[in-house]
């Protein structure tokens, strides 16, 4: 979008302005604004330019909050204007945010936790889950020292005051068993966690859903209990990927399955109305992503489930984009293709154990990870899907897939340096402005570039995107 916004910045108007003979100048300003709201951002943006009395009314920033709240979805906006600070119950500059969102540049970490602390702390780990459910981090299980797994549950609330340093509360052990390389998505209120390894070996395929309960006194209870899925269940396994669809639905892909084969197969879980049971079917399309493990999906509302990258079968660090959508009402996977010549020269895109969190904008936010040889990283990339043609968009010259241009933005990191990582977690709030990391795998002291010198670490940080409005988002919010 090269004239992106450009009528927010111009000085002069249109020297012709619509005659006042037209239908369109004698609407009421709410039945623009309905009109307004139907289309997309390029054309607002000519329409701003036609005469005055328009730029006036596309430059009001009641307008740009019901567009973010159509582009980011109320959830993001309410939380967003919660977490803000206003003067007097003032409007936000939503034009001025929505320009900074799309044209994101940088993030700042911001340290939140003290080893040094007295308080309770999760142990160092790697391969665990970390999700934001009830506006509390829950914290399960993942691999440690020595090989073993890990059978605990941690909760930290966070609700809206933000704070720098996190109070960890140890909630459950024993309940799942423990393991490592599982997932866990969020849907509404639950947590659905399924699979991993155990520090036997074991592959496992069991189904577990969470309930965070709060109470008055912000006391805080979490209840885990087996799914009934009946008698289909896809294959055991550990390092798999996992996302939700809809309040209903989850989608598991690829993992290491038995005698440490790597996977490449897509199962759907739909839940019933009460998660108190699931019905398991695999999903067989072509194409479809080669196997992996290590890898992320990510669900997109209005664009589908994103993959990324992974470690392939013969082991390399991969860096492929791959899009489940419905396609003639069926899910169906492909490719996107992108050039690596838009990747800046000396930066590796290939990458295993990584992150990649939805942020506000609908965009991929990918984080650390480690390449073919183990070097882990600490760089962040924005996958921008709006880059994504339409699949009715696919001609012949594209036939294996669908061509992005200009997909991949890498962002400048400020404030705290955290350690290069690989296989940590992290979850956005509901905002989708501030992102939370646990855990990984970080260079050892000794020999860094070695696998031996690998370290668990246990390290909670916060990454929030820099937006720079004149109501300042609080360091650690």
């Amino acid at each position: 979008m090269t004239t992106f916004f450009m009528a927010e910045t111009s000085t002069s108007t249109t020297s012709s302005n619509i005659g006042s003979s037209s239908p369109i100048v004698k609407l009421a300003q709410d039945h623009l604004f309905t009109i307004l709201l139907l289309l997309p951002i390029d054309s607002l943006i000519s329409f701003a330019r036609t005469c005055k009395r328009f730029r006036s009314l596309t430059g009001s920033d009641t307008l740009w909050e019901s567009i973010c709240r159509r582009e980011w979805g109320s959830t993001s906006v309410d939380a967003l204007k919660s977490s803000i600070n206003t003067k007097n119950n003032q409007q936000l500059p939503w034009m001025r945010l929505y320009k900074q969102v799309s044209q994101l540049d940088s993030v700042s970490c911001h340290k939140l936790s003290d080893q040094d602390s007295e308080l309770m702390l999760p142990t160092p780990r790697a391969s665990h889950c970390l999700n934001f459910v009830s506006d509390c981090l829950v914290l399960f299980g993942g691999g440690c020292e020595g090989g073993r797994d890990l059978d605990d549950t941690w909760v930290a609330y966070i609700g809206n005051d933000f704070q720098r340093m996190l109070k960890w509360q140890k909630v459950n052990s024993g309940i799942p068993n423990g393991r490592f390389g599982h997932t866990c998505i969020v849907i509404g209120d639950y947590l659905v966690l399924f699979g991993g390894i155990n520090d036997r070996g074991m592959r496992q395929n069991d189904t577990w859903v969470g309930k965070v309960v709060l109470s008055e006194n912000l006391g805080i209870t979490l209840s885990w209990r087996l799914l009934d899925v009946r008698s289909i269940a896809p294959p055991p396994r550990g390092a798999h990927a996992a996302c939700c669809i809809d309040k209903s639905t989850m989608v598991i892909h690829g993992g290491i399955g038995l005698c440490g084969l790597r996977m490449g197969d897509t199962w759907i879980l739909e839940l019933s109305e009460n998660f108190c049971s699931g019905t398991w079917r695999e999903l067989v399309t072509h194409p479809s992503p080669p196997a992996r493990s290590g890898h992320t999906l990510t669900c997109i509302e209005g664009t589908g489930i994103v993959l990324f990258g992974g470690r392939g079968s013969g082991y390399d660090a991969l860096h492929d984009v791959w899009l489940l959508q419905v396609s003639e009402d069926e899910l169906k996977w492909k490719q996107i293709l992108y050039n690596l010549q838009d990747i800046p020269a000396g930066v590796s895109l290939p990458r295993v154990g990584h992150s990649a969190t939805l942020i506000l904008g609908g965009r991929l936010l990918i984080y650390g990870g480690e390449d073919s040889q183990r070097r882990r990283k600490d760089d962040f990339w924005v996958l921008d899907v709006s880059k994504i043609p339409s699949h009715k968009a696919q001609s012949p010259l594209n036939s294996r897939g669908l061509q992005a241009n200009n997909m991949w933005r890498m962002l400048k990191a400020k404030g705290y340096k955290p350690y290069r990582r690989s296989f940590h977690r992290a979850c956005a709030d509901h905002s989708g402005c501030r992102l939370y990391v646990f855990g990984g795998m970080v260079d050892g002291l000794l020999q860094p570039a070695e696998a031996y010198g690998l370290r668990f670490d246990g390290e909670l940080f916060l990454v929030k995107l820099e937006l720079e409005t004149e109501m300042a988002i609080p360091p650690g919010g």
